[in-house]
């Protein structure tokens, strides 16, 4: 990996990503759910494009591993938090997922903090989560945009709770596991 402070345009695009955040949230406050959702499009090809470069460029960067997950997630949050402020979606719901990714980041600064290597290797479970929250929250959007009865995803609702569920408790699992498999602190 090259040095943390490399700027090159697959961290530029990251960079951009972040940058779309308060685009996004402004689109969803004003109602403008279909420029909403072009952003989050947009934002979503940055992200593909991004991580395309970086491996075809060789263009990986200590800036770019740390950068890339924290836009996935600002975005991703950005949009649960601004769809129960505009209540389309229910409350529950957004604790659910917030939480779990609060306990995820504490998790990692604690590990940090007191040297304990931990594996932060996504899994199936953590890819399928993110697959089906940003569904979710594309279809909210397209939905609410077209003016059609988001009942309809239901279905999708308990996929997402289902997975958001089982991710958080296989993370704590991994993390309490590479926890207590580490050399104690002298």
């Amino acid at each position: 990996m090259s040095e943390f402070h490399s700027m090159n345009i697959p961290n530029s695009l990251t960079i951009l990503r972040i940058l779309l955040v308060p685009v996004f949230i402004g689109f969803m406050t004003y109602g403008s759910y279909g420029l909403a959702l072009l952003t989050l499009l947009l934002a979503g090809l940055t992200d593909a494009v991004d991580g395309y470069l970086a491996r075809k460029l060789n263009q990986r960067t200590r800036l770019g591993t740390l950068l890339d997950p924290l836009a996935d997630k600002l975005l991703l949050t950005s949009s649960f938090i601004s769809l129960a402020v505009l209540h389309l979606v229910p409350s529950w719901l957004v604790i659910l997922v917030v939480s779990r990714d609060l306990m995820l980041l504490l998790g990692t600064v604690v590990a940090h903090v007191t040297s304990t290597p931990i594996n932060v290797t996504p899994t199936f479970l953590g890819k399928g989560t993110t697959l089906f929250q940003l569904s979710y929250v594309l279809l909210t959007i397209l939905l609410t945009w077209r003016g059609v009865d988001r009942s309809t995803i239901t279905p999708l609702v308990v996929l997402m709770v289902g997975f958001t569920l089982a991710s958080g408790f296989h993370y704590l699992y991994r993390g309490y596991r590479d926890a207590n498999a580490a050399p104690p602190l002298t």
